[in-house]
């Protein structure tokens, strides 16, 4: 409908039935209803990707797809499991320090019977038992010098692995400080796109404004509107 048809209806020269037989109103819905079949396909196409192989359009903000949630169960995870972590190494270390601590038993063991063997071993040199059990507690005695080395060098490794736990609890730190900058930006841009009035309050949009591509004043839905409202006056 043109400029000039709608002031004939607003001045009560052209009725109802004529605004529905005339062909500029036929053409006017018709492209109303490919304009809208337009806007419908240009909705469908950003609600949703055509291929989720595609890298964009980005996957709809569902639960499983907000960013900021992700990250927090990220560092939710990275925390509680790191902390199972250290505390499975801190057992390990326990066991390394008891092992270590009952080698140190044996070895005293040891070396009271390398003492006795020796001299029974200087007093009967010609008791062949006294010297094979002499030799035994020697080769047991460097045996368990190495056994107690190996749990040292486990305690120190286990004390690396500690230590390598703190760079994954820095990196938590480093994304949990990503999440609070972002959670800030979000917040200063919603304050900053903030108005005095209320959504629901504020005044509909005009259908046409001057130096739009449509030549269109109005919607079959406003004009339907519009004369049901002429004919209750």
């Amino acid at each position: 409908m043109t400029q000039e048809e709608l002031d004939a209806l607003m001045n009560g020269s052209l009725d109802s039935e004529d605004i529905l037989e005339s062909e500029a109103f036929v053409e006017a819905g018709t492209q109303n209803n490919e304009i809208q079949e337009e806007k419908i396909e240009d909705v469908k196409v950003a609600d949703y990707r055509p291929n989720p192989n595609l890298a964009w359009p980005p996957p709809p903000p569902s639960q499983e797809h907000k960013v900021v949630h992700q990250l927090d169960d990220v560092t939710k995870d990275s925390e509680q499991k790191a902390t199972e972590m250290m505390e499975k190494l801190e057992n390990i270390s326990n066991f390394f320090a008891d092992s270590e601590s009952l080698m140190a038993d044996i070895d005293k063991n040891l070396d009271k019977n390398i003492e006795i063997f020796t001299r029974l071993n200087e007093k009967f040199p010609n008791v062949e038992s006294f010297s094979e059990a002499l030799e035994f507690n020697k080769k047991a005695k460097q045996t368990s010098n190495n056994i107690i080395d190996h749990l040292q060098g486990g305690q120190d490794e286990v004390m690396m692995a500690m230590d390598a736990m703190q760079y994954q609890d820095i990196h938590r730190q480093k994304i949990e400080r990503v999440i609070n900058v972002m959670r800030a930006l979000s917040r200063y841009m919603s304050s900053l796109f903030e108005g005095k009035i209320d959504d629901k309050k504020r005044v509909g949009s005009a259908v046409h404004i001057e130096g739009d591509s449509t030549a269109e004043v109005v919607s079959n839905d406003d004009i339907e509107a519009l004369i049901a409202s002429l004919g209750q006056k």
